[in-house]
């Protein structure tokens, strides 16, 4: 495809949907499971029996199960744990627990992922399909433990802006079917996950809070977490004591990479974050844009890194249409009191570094379809944001300062809404930087 491109909001909401369409998770599970007659093939690994039983946990997993009984067929017994409703047929069952932060629900949809695993046979294979959001789905507090306590640590985090590492840390250490544990309920011959990652590096241990992978993190480590910051004080005292007596030993550290059920184990990435910017990356070639990835991924304050990419594509500016690529992770650390997500104050701090300048257009969107606790995806940000934002009665700097990207982004009209997409790769921000006129 070649000729003029688009609108820039046009060129970047088509180049997104390159993206999702790489990470969408029937094409990521048909890449890499075959049916050969009573036999599974899964991740180039021939599985026998064909009989499985199969979890599906994460934001993607209702897409995930969709596609293993349309490729493989109806699994021995099937458990899907969401954060939406999906109709699956039998003998598939469905449960619906809470992200990001985990409720009732989620306490027991980690119960019943746990006694699933439990009933698998020593002649089976446990599959397990594994999209982020898995750690809040999942969350069956350990004993000694209540759901409030896991939730308000969580809380304490997500509002410190703890990057995912610490956060899952964390949370591997406060609940049961985490940090390996599943992995070591089951009798299976075999456990096959396929996981379409969520983080950057694809570390098996961190998607999903590693239900199958050897953790190396320590209760030590997970209280050295709670104690940065100001997380110690919000985090309950339940959750403190349960760490320190971990520490001590008095409690069961989660499995190592010694433990004998990870004989058992293997681990396949069915897509990731580099997948959809790679895609996003092809589109833009075969529309004639020079489209290159950045390699470092996102990460840090989302206002600061918006800000610095802004300048940075204000300093590409040439002759020839060129997109700049960005995928990863950043942090929200709330102070204030107002509403948004990390891609949406990403696009703020992009806004006020371009106000007034020309040609260069910012879109920020988590591939999930959701960013923070809000309808939107993300938002677009370019050199006319801060004044429509002014002209529609908000001011960006103190949106900024309260958290409030999505109350400055809603009458705006920079807002991106996708609706739930059912997969989920991280973030990915396209800079388009146009030709001098």
């Amino acid at each position: 495809m070649s000729g003029a491109p688009p609108p820039p909001r046009a060129l970047l909401r088509e180049l997104f949907a390159a993206a999702l369409a790489a990470v969408d998770p029937a094409a990521a599970i048909a890449r890499v499971v075959e049916r050969e007659g009573d036999a599974v093939r899964v991740g180039g690994e021939v599985t026998p029996p064909a009989r499985c039983v199969v979890l599906a946990a994460g934001k993607a997993s209702v897409a995930m199960a969709r596609a293993w009984h349309e490729r493989v067929g109806p699994p021995r017994a099937g458990l899907v744990v969401s954060r939406e409703p999906g109709a699956l047929p039998a003998p598939w069952r469905t449960r619906v627990g809470g992200h990001p932060l985990p409720t009732e629900a989620s306490a027991a949809a980690g119960e019943a992922a746990i006694v699933l695993a439990e009933e698998v046979r020593e002649d089976e294979t446990f599959v397990v399909l594994l999209s982020g959001g898995a750690s809040a789905l999942l969350s069956t507090p350990l004993p000694g433990l209540t759901l409030a306590d896991v939730r308000a640590t969580t809380r304490a985090l997500y509002l410190g802006g703890a990057p995912i590492g610490s956060l899952n840390c964390v949370r591997k250490h406060l609940t049961a079917a985490s940090g390996g544990r599943l992995a070591a309920r089951t009798r299976a011959r075999a456990t096959r996950v396929l996981a379409l990652s969520d983080v950057i590096g694809d570390d098996v241990a961190t998607i999903g809070s590693g239900p199958c992978a050897p953790d190396d993190t320590t209760f030590r480590q997970a209280l050295a977490v709670l104690e940065s910051g100001d997380a110690r004080e919000k985090a309950p005292a339940a959750a403190l004591a349960h760490l320190e007596r971990g520490m001590r030993g008095e409690i069961e550290e989660t499995p190592k990479r010694s433990a004998a059920c990870f004989a058992r184990v293997r681990h396949t990435i069915v897509g990731s974050n580099a997948t959809a910017l790679a895609a996003a990356a092809g589109a833009a070639r075969a529309r004639g844009i020079d489209a290159s990835v950045r390699a470092e991924p996102l990460s840090g304050e989302a206002r600061e890194t918006g800000a610095q990419l802004a300048r940075e594509a204000l300093g590409m500016r040439s002759g020839v249409p060129r997109l700049w690529i960005a995928g990863g992770e950043t942090t929200v650390t709330v102070s204030g009191d107002g509403n948004g997500g990390r891609c949406q104050e990403l696009a703020l701090g992009a806004a006020l570094a371009l106000a007034g300048e020309r040609g260069v257009t910012l879109l920020a969107a988590g591939t999930d379809g959701s960013d923070g606790p809000t309808p939107a995806a993300g938002a677009f940000a370019d050199g006319e944001t801060v004044a429509r934002g002014r002209a529609a009665g908000v001011d960006a700097r103190a949106a900024l300062a309260r958290n409030d990207s999505y109350g400055f982004f809603a009458p705006e009209g920079g807002h991106l809404i996708t609706g739930a997409t059912g997969t989920n790769a991280l973030d990915v921000v396209l800079v388009l930087v146009e030709p001098h006129s």
